[in-house]
């Protein structure tokens, strides 16, 4: 039984219709999910509504797909808006939501929008799960108790601007890597760079039309040696499971601050041999990103929006690298034994095009990453098919590119979260 399609009122009340069934979006193009491959929402998932955007279900009488613009509740007949959902981090999301952006009058949050139905009591979305941290369910962030360990981190690195801008990812921005900081445990932020060398159409951190509005402020100076090196040698010598990590949304690009990165980690290594030190990069500079694997680097993980030159310089709009340059990192970390992942932004009718899989797996094949991160890109979907340009068959769907690479590479790890070096190849 597929879902049955949901719809909001223009208050944001949500409704499920009777008789019309769920209907999703690969790219551009209308997609009546397979049943068996709907799942359950998973808790920590959340519901939109969008005013001004019909959704489209599937009619099994008529046997088509139909536009719902209005409808009767009751005695009343409304307009009808489109719901979605955001899923919960660890799960690939398969569809878009089936909407008419038409009269849509602003650019949409950054969050990585799926379709979603109800049935059996339950809400439903087409998705699988990739991974699970139980370390970053919310319910570990209390921030009752967030406030106490702020003050005795105060008091133990007084004047330290860079807790200072922690402070505010965790109180403000409810960063949980920021809160894990101050809570003494896992992976904990280390923001370093107020610059970056791309333009990403999807970036946090800074949004300069301000069409949208960037979920997080960046940071606005480069920490000391000092107010680095303290605080993570202490995080890495006390905590559980600790992970340090350079390259943070609240940032721009890491590598552009290489010297200090890698004196830093030269300096923490030098005072602690325990937990793990990685880096989230564009991986823009080869060079750099080689001395920063010298220093003492344990993980690197490299984003990429697209294995293909035209789509990636549409996303990221590179200034002063290229492409190739991004695919010499990922070998030069790997020449370093450097545990190399990719971050891969996904983004359904685009990621899952077939020409799209023969390129990323040839880039597998040419660098050897040890990983790969499926991470849905928080990105208005009307805004992205817009700039990249809309395939004009529906891809095959992200789980069947999962198996497509997984029988091409038996020892090609896939994931959400990053690991402990204990974990790495565990």
């Amino acid at each position: 039984m597929r879902p049955k399609l949901l719809f909001a009122d223009p208050q944001g009340n949500i409704y499920d219709h009777p008789h019309l069934e769920m209907v999703g979006c690969n790219g551009t193009h209308h997609v009546l999910p397979d049943p068996a491959e709907t799942t359950r929402l998973p808790d920590m998932s959340r519901l939109y509504f969008h005013p001004d955007c019909p959704p489209y279900g599937y009619d099994p009488r008529q046997k088509r797909i139909v536009r719902l613009s209005e409808t009767r509740i009751g005695r009343k007949r409304i307009r009808c808006c489109a719901v979605s959902c955001f899923i919960q981090q660890g799960w690939v999301r398969e569809l878009l939501p089936a909407m008419d952006y038409g009269k849509k009058k602003h650019r949409l949050p950054m969050w990585a929008y799926s379709t979603v139905g109800y049935k059996q009591g339950a809400y439903h979305a087409p998705a699988f799960q990739i991974d699970d941290n139980y370390r970053w369910d919310p319910d570990n962030f209390d921030d009752r108790k967030l406030l106490p360990d702020i003050d005795r981190r105060r008091k133990e690195f007084p004047g330290n601007r860079l807790l200072g801008h922690l402070e505010r990812c965790a109180v403000h921005y409810h960063c949980f890597a920021a809160k894990n900081f101050f809570f003494r445990r896992w992976e904990a932020p280390i923001p370093t760079s107020p610059v970056c060398n791309s333009q990403c159409l999807g970036c946090i951190s800074l949004q300069p039309d301000q069409a949208c509005t960037a979920p997080q402020d960046r940071i606005d100076f480069v920490p000391e040696l000092n107010d680095i090196t303290g605080p993570f040698i202490r995080h890495l010598e006390e905590a559980d499971d600790p992970i340090v990590s350079f390259g943070q949304g609240c940032e721009g690009e890491p590598i552009i601050q290489w010297k200090r990165i890698s004196q830093a980690v030269s300096v923490i290594r030098q005072h602690t041999g325990r937990g793990t030190i990685n880096l989230n990069t564009n991986g823009s500079v080869p060079k750099w990103v080689e001395e920063i694997c010298t220093s003492g680097l344990d993980s690197i993980r490299i984003s990429l929006s697209s294995a293909r030159k035209e789509l990636y310089d549409k996303y990221y709009k590179p200034r002063g690298y290229c492409f190739e340059d991004v695919l010499e990192s990922i070998r030069t970390a790997r020449r370093r034994g450097v545990f190399t992942m990719i971050n891969y932004l996904i983004f359904p009718g685009i990621t899952d095009q077939e020409s799209e899989v023969e390129a990323l797996a040839e880039l597998v094949e040419k660098t050897r990453p040890d990983l790969i991160h499926l991470k849905n890109l928080n990105i208005d979907p009307d805004f992205y098919l817009n700039a990249m340009g809309a395939a004009d068959t529906p891809g095959m769907g992200m789980r069947k590119v999962k198996q497509v690479l997984e029988a091409r590479f038996p020892d090609l790890q896939f994931g959400y979260y990053n690991k402990t070096k204990e974990t790495f190849f565990g």
